[in-house]
């Protein structure tokens, strides 16, 4: 199918350098979205603006917000959202599932390794000093037995598409990740945007989400009833995930809470009520381990239980996700994470790594030092969009800046080419431009790993950036994957 004569579509669309989404290098529309050109085809503009307005009125009356903190216009915004969806056939689902199911796989088998036995230091296939001087290896967790063996129980691993349309792992996030709320709520959009199309699809669902949560949070559970409680604690409204953590408790029907309304007695821990304290069985903790507990981490923490990380190592309380598990998120091990699927499942990686350089080797720093306008350079444990330079959209002062900082602290550092991330056509100022997506999936490991079909598909509104993070000016789309290939 050509590409369709679209009202909405800008009529300078390119493909050109870029993989693009909907359509191929030829103009044509990808067989997996031709239904999709052909809806678009018959509609006008205002129409379009007419379900774009609908949209953001129910986000704005469900609450459906973000917060962002540097920014003096005011901090609370409508999730920005476009109505043209992410689709993924069912075959290309499949190996990205079995990719991701590989890597957490792997990923807490390392993470029982560090906190163990520490064979993978002892071979020497990770540098000690990059483990053990990492900012979120915790010493106090040696050798501490966690429920059912499992570190990371919820894991939103990012990924990108080159300009050859593969996919490649740009980062994992092991510790809180967040958006899972922001994919729930773009299906219901979505659902109402547009109800016979996405029933002519056959849309694999996505809001089982929470139900499955709830099933990875009870199967940690210490075995001392037949239902155990289970919480969920944030460090409060003004956080900025704090629609998220409210949505997911209600949800799944258990509370939220703040560390003022936990208190532990005799290593258990218990919740205050009306009716007096009850007892927590699980925690799905959105707070860093720095502010969990000031007896322990930050004794200045407002945020945390005093107490907590007795009751936790005493196996009387769960954690999701365990304390420490940083460790594996940071982008430096992240390089490693190739090497580690080899050395812990004897298998090749699925789901391949962007080509990466470490400031800490010297031959791979001096190339960085002499290349950083060149390259995408990170900190080792920002998110968000923030610690980061892009060099070759970024000025000479810029570049210099970045180049001290790497030069003085190199162990902080990473550096990647850059990537032609992948682009999906998307709603600006008035028709459908180009631009450039990622994709976060969301992976529960409880009784078994379940990776949630679809996950959050984050786009960057200004055009030509790379950033898709929404506290940058990004926002996100609805991801269907199909039951089968079109």
């Amino acid at each position: 199918m050509s590409k369709p004569s679209l009202s909405i579509l800008n009529p300078s669309y390119e493909t050109a350098d870029y993989f693009d989404e909907m359509f191929t290098s030829s103009t044509d529309v990808r067989p997996h979205y031709r239904r999709l050109a052909e809806r678009l085809g018959t509609l006008a503009r205002d129409e379009f603006e007419q379900r774009r307005g609908a949209v953001d009125l129910a986000f704005l009356r469900r609450g459906v917000t973000f917060t962002v903190y540097s920014d003096s216009q005011g901090t609370e915004r409508i999730f920005p959202f476009d109505l043209v969806p992410r689709v993924i056939p069912n075959a290309e689902w499949s190996r990205i599932e079995a990719g991701l199911v590989q890597r957490i796989t792997a990923l807490n088998l390392f993470l029982d390794d560090v906190y163990h036995g520490q064979k993978v230091l002892k071979d020497k296939l990770v540098p000690p000093a990059l483990i053990l001087g990492a900012k979120h290896f915790r010493r106090e967790f040696m050798n501490c037995k966690v429920p059912r063996g499992i570190y990371v129980h919820i894991c939103g691993t990012d990924l990108i598409r080159d300009a050859r349309g593969n996919y490649l792992v740009l980062e994992d996030n092991l510790r809180c990740p967040s958006g899972a709320s922001y994919m729930v709520e773009n299906r219901s959009a979505m659902r109402r945007a547009f109800p016979n199309l996405f029933q002519s699809y056959g849309v694999r669902p996505v809001e089982t989400y929470a139900d499955d949560l709830l099933k990875a949070l009870l199967h940690l559970a210490p075995a001392r009833s037949d239902k155990p409680s289970v919480v969920l604690l944030t460090p409060g409204v003004f956080n900025s995930a704090y629609f998220e953590h409210s949505f997911l408790a209600r949800q799944m029907g258990i509370p939220i809470v703040e560390g003022r309304d936990l208190v532990v007695r005799d290593d258990r821990v218990f919740m205050r009520t009306t009716a007096g304290l009850v007892r927590v069985d699980v925690i799905y903790r959105r707070i860093d381990d720095d502010f969990l507990d000031p007896s322990v981490f930050r004794p200045d923490s407002m945020l945390g239980v005093p107490g907590l990380v007795n009751a936790y190592r005493s196996g009387h309380v769960a954690l999701a996700n365990s304390i420490g598990t940083g460790v594996a998120d940071d982008k430096v091990i992240y390089a490693y994470v190739p090497q580690l699927i080899k050395y812990y499942l004897d298998q090749e990686p699925i789901l391949a790594n962007v080509n990466t350089y470490l400031a800490s080797e010297p031959l791979q720093r001096k190339y960085i030092l002499e290349n950083i306008e060149k390259l995408v350079v990170k900190s080792a444990n920002e998110a968000g969009g923030y610690g980061m330079l892009i060099g070759p959209a970024s000025t000479k002062a810029e570049c210099e800046a970045f180049r001290a900082q790497v030069a003085a602290n190199p162990r902080n550092f990473i550096a990647q080419d850059p990537i032609n991330l992948s682009r999906s056509p998307t709603w600006c100022d008035g028709h459908l431009e180009g631009r450039h997506i990622d994709l976060r999936p969301y992976i529960l490991y409880g009784e078994k790993i379940t990776v949630t079909p679809g996950g959050l598909t984050r786009v960057a509104l200004r055009k030509g950036s790379l950033v898709v993070n929404s506290s940058q000016g990004g926002g996100s789309k609805d991801t269907w994957v199909l039951q089968g290939d079109e």
